[in-house]
């Protein structure tokens, strides 16, 4: 057996020895910390010597490890003289005196995620992406600090409360809610189009230096340090409120805030509670603390839309009236509720949405954002009373109340009145809204109580979501269908009329008006009529019990509906030709007599059932002259109608004829709107083109027609403007002359 003298083995130990102690010379030497590195934070400020106060905070936060470690910070970093001034404010002697929740406040806050130099601080990278691909004007990021779980008495009950993270009452768990703190470079203010001037009616008693933080001046920017960068500053800062905290924490909103309430919500999370019951040693649960979905955003929220990122280039705004002016103006507008606790809950959400923008409206920007209803502020840049900057947003406090579009238009009349739910209903079901709450679109509304559109045997079935109709004093089976609310939203277009020129401010003469869907409606002597009624022997009307102004319009209390008829064209003419013979007469035996036109249903071959027309009728003089001229058939020499010709020519004369004086596809009124060239039913024999009518009507009352030979053709107005099913007949003095060669 080969053996190894000890000897032997005792020169190989020292040789190892010695090389391996050589080795590890050399390893420390090439990874040891260099000696050009700047020292971590924590060291930096001892080392400068008047952060004493602030170091004291930092031992007692907890944070002298995580500031003397590695990492990748930013400090903003208040000296002994601002702490100085701090603690005289808050009449203590030194920070020893300050409780720990104050001094992890200090720490926490002032410390930001990741290392930025002031050219940095403004640049935004949005989440998921290495820079923005839009200019970039951050003035918020991220700090440490974030509230956690917090008492509220919510009724009667003392709940253990932690804030949502999101809009509505969602609640991401991987995420605290962590506050922003705000800061003011010259490039962020360039960006955000607003200026020193700006900031400095935020903070009144602070000189912006071209970077300050919050209401501090930034006195020493980017020193370097190995785990991030430290500001000087010359003011401690504290956590900013948010918009919610600031609110509850102010007397003067406490009528707002009681609003707010209404709309908040409370949602047990059993993920919190565990982690708050082994942090405290406590069993109480916790709940989430957020706000309806109505609500623009949750003013509790730290979070602005786009979450997930370290920086914000915007934030939420809100406009919060005093209690004074707040509870006058609901005085006003809830005349019928009395309280918006008993009004529909959509009531309340939009007048909170009115006062919340969603967007960081800055003062000068005023009159330029659009609150979360896309209206910009109606009240005076002078009713703002205070202004702040809080850690999600910028609050104003204001003098006046922001009144919403939904409340001061034509709209808000059925809108806050209990008796007028189906009508409001039936509005935001139709897309009329959206209209008839534009401030500078002038409507007239006539009112349509639940009263009136059950009496006329119309209803809205929650349980089958759609209008049902039952012919009043009948029994029978509802009518729940599509053409039933199509039914029900005709009557309600005809009673909602564009007025820009206040044609229906003064019901006292007489008039005729086209309502929003095309059909006409008429007044006289303070009547009102509409197809449905006019049709009717003798012809029926709704008058006005009260009216009410609003900014866009007025709204008209009537005595009932207005009704379509749905009756076809044919019949209304027939019914005419029984009532005025000799207007209606020659040209309704013509008709009836023709092919184009149909007993069975009462159509005219051509005509479309649902689309809109204009019937010029040539009285029974103007038809003997068309037959005197060869235009008719008939006794030449004496202009002795033939109403049943038999040869195919005499039969296209009449056909063409009855089309020459039909405008296809358009209702025109003696109201001064429409003129110009307008289609009617016939068509060049030739080349297929439509024929064309001229009109002329510039000024109310005031129509005439000019035919293919450009002869003019005045109407009979006391005979015109008669209403039809989605038409309008004309009587005129004379005919219509064409030329289809």
């Amino acid at each position: 057996m080969f053996k190894i003298s000890k000897s032997t083995i005792l020169f190989f130990t020292i040789v190892c020895f010695l090389f391996s102690s050589c080795k590890k010379g050399e390893f420390e030497d090439y990874y040891s910390r260099p000696a050009s590195l700047s020292d971590p934070i924590y060291q930096q400020l001892v080392a400068k010597g008047n952060f004493t106060s602030l170091l004291k905070c930092i031992d007692k936060a907890g944070y002298k490890e995580t500031l003397s470690a590695g990492g990748f910070w930013t400090l903003f970093a208040a000296d002994d003289a601002a702490f100085t001034k701090y603690l005289q404010e808050v009449g203590k002697n030194s920070v020893d005196d300050l409780d720990s929740v104050t001094i992890r406040k200090i720490v926490t806050y002032n410390l930001v995620y990741n290392a930025y130099r002031d050219d940095e601080l403004f640049k935004y990278q949005a989440a998921g992406q290495a820079t923005s691909p839009k200019p970039e004007f951050a003035y918020k990021r991220k700090t440490a600090y974030y509230d956690f779980v917090y008492p509220e008495t919510v009724g009667t009950k003392t709940r253990k409360i932690v804030n949502s993270n999101r809009n509505g009452s969602l609640y991401v768990e991987a995420d605290n809610g962590n506050k922003y703190i705000p800061y003011f470079v010259n490039e962020a203010l360039t960006g955000l189009g607003t200026s020193a001037l700006e900031y400095n009616s935020f903070y009144s008693t602070s000189t912006f230096g071209g970077f300050n933080v919050a209401g501090a001046k930034v006195t020493e920017k980017n020193i370097i340090a190995e785990n991030g960068i430290i500001h000087i500053v010359d003011r401690v800062i504290l956590p900013l409120e948010n918009l919610e905290q600031y609110i509850t924490s102010k007397s003067d909103y406490s009528e707002f805030k009681r609003l707010l309430d209404l709309a908040s919500t409370y949602t047990y999370n059993a993920a919190v509670s565990k982690r708050y019951q082994a942090l405290s040693k406590l069993i109480d649960s916790v709940f989430v603390k957020g706000y309806n979905s109505g609500l623009a955003f949750s003013p509790n929220n730290e979070n602005f839309t786009a979450s997930g990122t370290d920086a914000q280039i915007n934030g939420y705004t809100m406009f919060v009236p005093r209690n004074a002016e707040l509870l006058a103006y609901t005085k006003n507008i809830l005349t019928h509720y009395q309280k918006f606790e008993f009004a529909p809950p959509a009531v309340l959400y939009d007048f909170l949405n009115a006062h919340m923008w969603r967007s960081s409206v800055w003062p000068n920007k005023l009159n330029t954002f659009q609150n979360s209803a896309g209206e910009t502020a109606n009240f005076a840049a002078s009713d703002i009373l205070e202004r702040k900057i809080l850690s999600n947003g910028l609050f104003y406090g204001i003098g006046s109340v922001q009144d919403a579009d939904v409340f001061r238009t034509v709209y808000g009349k059925p809108y806050l009145d209990p008796k007028f739910t189906l009508m409001t209903m039936a509005i935001d079901a139709s897309g009329l809204k959206t209209l008839i709450k534009i401030p500078t679109a002038k409507y007239t509304m006539f009112m349509m109580p639940n009263t009136t559109i059950r009496a006329a045997g119309f209803d809205y079935y929650p349980d089958r979501s759609n209008w049902g109709y039952l012919k009043p004093g009948t029994l029978g089976t509802i009518d729940i269908s599509d053409a039933t609310k199509a039914r029900m939203f005709r009557i309600l277009e005809t009673s909602i009329l564009p007025t820009r020129g206040g044609e229906l401010d003064d019901l006292s003469g007489t008039g005729i008006v086209e309502a929003y869907n095309g059909e006409y409606i008429k007044y006289n002597a303070g009547k009102i009529y509409s197809s449905g009624s006019e049709e009717t022997t003798p012809a029926t009307f709704i008058t006005v019990d009260s009216s009410k102004n609003t900014v866009n319009g007025k709204a008209y209390y009537v005595n009932g509906l207005l009704p379509f008829t749905e009756k076809p064209i044919a019949n209304r003419i027939a019914a005419l030709a029984l009532e005025s013979p000799n207007e209606f007469g020659s040209f309704w035996n013509y008709l009836s007599k023709s092919p184009i036109y149909v007993a069975g249903d009462q159509s005219i071959v051509g005509t479309a059932l649902g689309s809109f027309y204009t019937v010029l009728i040539p009285n029974n003089a103007a038809i003997v002259q068309a037959v005197k001229d060869g235009a008719l058939p008939g006794t030449v020499a004496t202009g002795v109608p033939n109403f049943a010709p038999t040869l195919v020519t005499d039969i296209e004369k009449v056909q063409k004829f009855i089309y020459f004086h039909l405008l296809d596809k358009n209702t025109v009124a003696t109201d001064g709107k429409k003129y110009g060239a307008f289609p009617t039913l016939l068509k060049n024999t030739v080349t297929g083109e439509t024929l064309y009518v001229t009109v002329n009507s510039f000024t109310k009352d005031n129509m005439s027609l000019r035919d293919s030979y450009n002869n003019n053709v005045t109407l009979n107005l006391a005979k015109s403007n008669l209403l039809a099913y989605r038409t309008v007949i004309h009587s005129l003095n004379s005919y219509l002359k064409y030329n289809d060669k």
